[in-house]
């Protein structure tokens, strides 16, 4: 007597949709390839800026937007925002060492 009460069957693979990668979608769009090179940039601004801060400080101090205004760094609290604002010739020195231009430096403090 046999006791199987299941038959093994064929076994199939779990259909994985052809999903292109992230970045390649993101640099076939203009405006969003437009993004991706400005966070760059922003990026780029932010790790030119980081070896002139205070390390304490350093870790409470985010890249934000750059435009064609300017460049902003957010800031973890009022007390960053302040530093920041009094390092702002130290920083625009920095991005100038490294040749990156931006019209205008802005400060403000990251919301929770």
């Amino acid at each position: 007597m046999n006791d199987k009460r299941w038959t093994p069957t064929a076994t199939f693979k779990p259909m994985v949709p052809d999903v292109p990668q992230v970045k390649s979608a993101l640099e076939r769009s203009e405006t969003l390839a437009s993004l991706m090179q400005r966070l760059r940039a922003s990026q780029e601004c932010l790790a030119a800026v980081k070896t002139c801060l205070p390390p304490a400080m350093a870790a409470h101090v985010k890249a934000g937007p750059i435009d064609e205004e300017g460049w902003t760094l957010l800031a973890a609290n009022a007390a960053v925002s302040a530093k920041l604002r009094q390092l702002q010739p130290r920083i625009a020195a920095a991005l100038a060492a490294k040749g990156i231009k931006v019209n205008a430096i802005r400060v403000r403090v990251a919301s929770q």
